[in-house]
């Protein structure tokens, strides 16, 4: 028992050291873009790039750990993840950090499948609810934490991506040193959206919404941060507030959707995010205190929807097909990823940085619109036959399997 204790603390503290290098790679290269000029649209594009990696890694990954196995692979992946990081500041160019972050995109999919991967070999049964729900913990709050690394350098100098680079080197430690057995094969993801969306068109649509708001965010929340703070550590901080929010409210939202209509909740939660984002706006000029509190509700239900459209169309399936059916949903949601910083950097072109927060609103509106619809001429679930929710964060499907809701299916998968 100790030796399991002790490689999952390992792996999880390679996830960490990770996750902070990557939380603090999005917003630095968000802020480094603005200040060598390029424009809103060439920064939409550039961030946009790295959703659309982990979309090709998804299919890409499996193959090459099946070919090398597990450790050569992660090897793999983090040398070039880390060797592209230090690439950024060296070659400053838009189209060569497309490139670069379709690269990083790629590797970090691969990486955290085989990390992923590890974690349902050695976690007992009777704990992998509970290292499910620590993995969720721990991937959001390594991210958050990740943007007040901003403090220990200036955005347009190298020292920050050198400590990016040295962070994910350091995570391979715990994988190369392992002397755990090899992980079976990662599955190839399979998309039957035509059956989702005949099953449930409100859980893909709420899916998709999600991966807009969640890639907009992740995107461009650092140039907006910048247009609207003082400074890149005023950036970190205001990132960081929207995550925790993301990591301290999807438990009681979720607990609460457990005991009612669920998408009485889902049309709640839409409705609160695109309020909270527009108050958010309106408070900019008003008060700092407000506009953190906002920021903070906005990222709690905008970070909630994802999980809560999965949990939605989980209660309409049969127990055999949640696993590849929420596999298909982390791909649903990366393509709205995708699209969510081409979209939001469009509308910040035009209309200016500050923006963004009306996008949010507008796409969370529109979701309220469509779940109400659904709500009126959709087939009710009772609430007997609703499952437990379940708090997500996209990483990558292998996680999937540690899942409560899934965890029955995963066994007669691999039966």
């Amino acid at each position: 028992m100790l030796r399991i204790a002790v490689s999952i603390f390992s792996l999880l503290f390679s996830v960490t050291l990770l996750l902070n290098g990557m939380g603090l790679l999005g917003t630095l290269v968000g802020l480094r873009a603005a200040i060598e000029g390029f424009s809103v649209t060439l920064v939409g594009m550039v961030m946009s790039a790295y959703f659309f990696g982990f979309i090709v890694g998804s299919w890409f990954c499996p193959a090459v750990i099946y070919s090398v196995g597990h450790i050569r692979a992660f090897a793999a992946f983090a040398t070039v993840a880390s060797a592209v990081a230090i690439a950024y500041p060296l070659v400053v160019n838009p189209y060569v950090w497309i490139i670069l972050r379709v690269l990083t995109g790629l590797t970090i999919a691969g990486i955290y499948m085989i990390i992923e991967s590890w974690l349902n070999v050695i976690a007992p049964n009777e704990i992998r609810g509970r290292l499910f729900a620590l993995y969720t913990a721990i991937t959001l709050f390594a991210l958050g934490t990740g943007q007040y690394l901003l403090l220990l350098g200036e955005v347009a100098h190298f020292n920050l991506f050198a400590l990016i680079s040295i962070l994910i080197s350091l995570s391979l430690l715990p994988i190369v040193m392992t002397r755990i057995n090899q992980p079976d094969s990662v599955p190839s993801p399979h998309l039957g959206l035509r059956r989702l969306a005949a099953i449930s068109p409100l859980g893909l649509w709420t899916t998709f919404t999600a991966g807009i708001t969640g890639g907009a965010f992740w995107g461009m929340g650092p140039l907006f941060g910048e247009s609207v703070r003082s400074s890149s550590n005023e950036v970190g901080v205001l990132m960081s507030v929207v995550i925790f929010g993301g990591a301290l409210l999807q438990w009681p939202i979720g607990r609460i959707s457990d005991h009612i209509d669920r998408r009485w909740v889902m049309l709640l939660v839409a409705l609160l995010g695109a309020l909270f984002a527009y108050i958010a706006y309106a408070s900019l000029l008003l008060s700092d205190t407000l506009f953190y509190l906002t920021m903070f509700l906005f990222g709690g239900t905008s970070f909630t929807i994802y999980a809560l459209g999965v949990a939605h169309v989980n209660d309409l399936l049969q127990v055999d097909e949640m696993l590849e059916a929420t596999r298909a949903l982390l791909l649903v949601y990366g393509i709205g990823a995708t699209i969510g910083p081409l979209l939001a950097s469009a509308v910040m072109q035009q209309f200016g940085a500050i923006h963004l927060l009306g996008f949010f609103s507008a796409a969370l509106g529109l979701l309220s619109l469509f779940t109400l619809y659904r709500l009126l001429t959709g087939r009710r679930v009772a609430l007997s036959e609703q499952g437990e929710f379940v708090p997500m964060v996209r990483t990558s499907a292998v996680v999937l399997e540690m899942a409560p809701q899934l965890s029955e299916a995963s066994n007669r998968e691999n039966r």
